[in-house]
């Protein structure tokens, strides 16, 4: 298996190599750059979170190594002008899971031999997470990032960004004690709002929508809920049922077009219940 997995590598890499050749490689792959890669590379990280939240086991291999195929692309063009290369992606990975779980890993003693465990073991999933964590922030010290919110990437999501960057300002004590704390603040900026759109100003509503979608982050956060799951599952049960609605009116042969809005309503309440009753059978 693991002479497979390294002669597929192999094969993968080389596949790559070829696309990117300056004389024969593919005209597409030779004219791209990091920054006209990186939103496929976003897309194809989605996309396998698709096939995970949908259980598409079938599916994930292929999202997978889409996945894969961007890292390697990267990789590519570094080595091209002489960056790095795949190898040192994978050895800076190696030597970071190494270094950042010493309780699993021996140490490496001087010569390359194994010595005993680097560190007491740590059984407890709490005891882990802030031993990763105290890691994660010596690294951040020794990159000159400093601040308790350096480090959070700017290229995340906007909901599990803000997330983050709550649960970092939570560990030095800012934050609400709990969620109906939460829920009293997203009444506050649910006023602000209401207050704003009289004016109708679109910088200051845009502030206000802004804040509100925050606060609706931290809510999750305390909730232990990741708000990109929830409004990713929200979305999915929005096209479930307006697809639905939409189902009982082609059934007779008629288009939303020719619907009023209070007919879509009646016809979207009956889905709701429809379903939930559904449900609700064992």
């Amino acid at each position: 298996m693991h002479d497979t997995a390294e002669a597929e590598l192999r094969r993968l890499l080389d596949i790559m190599a070829a696309l990117r050749d300056p004389d024969h490689g593919c005209a597409w792959d030779r004219e791209q750059s990091f920054a006209t890669i990186a939103p496929y590379t976003i897309e194809e990280a989605y996309e396998v979170a698709d096939a995970i939240a949908r259980r598409d086991l079938a599916a994930l291999p292929d999202e997978l190594g889409d996945l894969l195929f961007q890292v390697v692309y990267h990789a590519r063009m570094a080595e091209e002008d002489g960056s790095f290369s795949f190898a040192d992606v994978a050895r800076r990975i190696a030597d970071k899971m190494v270094r950042r779980h010493p309780h699993v890993f021996p140490r490496v003693e001087p010569g390359g031999t194994l010595g005993a465990p680097g560190g007491k073991a740590l059984r407890d999933a709490a005891a882990q997470t802030a031993a990763w964590e105290d890691h994660k922030r010596g690294e951040r010290l020794a990159r000159a990032q400093t601040g308790s919110l350096a480090g959070v990437p700017c290229g995340l999501p906007a909901l599990a960004r803000a997330a983050k960057l709550t649960a970092r300002a939570s560990r030095v004590g800012f934050d609400w004690p709990d969620p109906a704390a939460v829920l009293e603040k997203l009444d506050e900026e649910v006023g602000e709002l209401r207050a704003e759109l009289a004016e109708g100003d679109p910088a200051r509503l845009a502030d206000e929508v802004g804040d509100l979608l925050f606060v609706l982050a931290n809510l999750a956060r305390k909730l232990d809920l990741d708000p990109e799951v929830c409004l990713r599952q929200a979305n999915q049960k929005f096209e479930r049922r307006f697809s639905m609605m939409e189902g009982v009116f082609e059934s007779k042969r008629l288009t939303l077009s020719e619907i009023s809005l209070q007919e879509m309503e009646t016809a979207w309440q009956q889905v709701k219940q429809t379903e939930r009753a559904g449900l609700d059978r064992p």
